[in-house]
C-alpha cells in the first residue's frame, strides 16, 4: 500500500503522537500532541470520535491503516495537474492567486477564508503571487519534503 519511505514517515508521525511510548495512541497522547501543536481545550468529543475511527487500540498498523483508508481516495497526481492545467491555458506551471482564491470561494465544494488562507500557507508561489501548481501536486500527493 505504502513505499519503504513513506511507512518510515508514518513511523515517525506515530512516535511523535505516542507520547508515553507504551505502542498505542490514547487520549492523553492526542490531547498531548494537540498542546504541543498550540491548540488546548480539545473537546473531549473530538478526541474521542478520533479513535473510535481505529474500532479499538491503535497501534502502528491500525495507524498505518487509518491513513490507507483516508489516503485511498486521494486523486492521482496527474488527476490533479490536469484540473489545474484548465486554470492555465498558457501553459506556464502557475495560477493566479487571486483568481484561484475566488474559485475557492465560491465553486463547487467552496472553502472558508480561513481555509483558504490555511492552504495558501502551504502553497509554493512565485514573487507575482502565482501559484507554483506543480509543487503543490507534489505536495498534496507526497507530502511536504521541506518540513524536515
Amino acid at each position: 500500500m505504502f513505499e519503504q519511505a513513506q511507512i518510515q514517515e508514518f513511523k515517525e508521525a506515530f512516535s511523535c503522537i505516542d507520547q508515553n511510548r507504551d505502542g498505542i495512541i490514547c487520549k492523553s497522547d492526542l490531547r498531548e500532541t494537540y498542546s504541543q501543536l498550540g491548540k488546548v481545550n480539545v473537546p473531549e468529543e473530538e478526541l474521542d470520535a478520533m479513535l473510535q475511527e481505529g474500532k479499538g487500540p491503535i497501534n502502528f498498523t491500525v495507524f498505518l491503516t487509518l491513513f490507507g483508508e483516508k489516503l485511498n481516495g486521494t486523486d492521482p497526481e496527474e488527476a490533479i495537474l490536469s484540473a489545474f492545467r484548465l486554470f492555465d491555458p498558457s501553459g506556464k506551471g502557475v495560477v493566479n492567486k487571486d483568481e484561484f482564491r475566488q474559485l475557492l470561494l465560491t465553486q463547487a465544494d467552496k472553502f472558508s477564508p480561513a481555509e483558504v488562507e490555511q492552504m495558501f500557507a502551504l502553497t509554493p508561489m512565485d514573487l507575482a503571487g502565482n501559484i507554483d501548481y506543480k509543487s503543490l501536486c507534489y505536495i498534496i500527493t507526497h507530502g511536504d519534503e521541506k518540513e524536515e
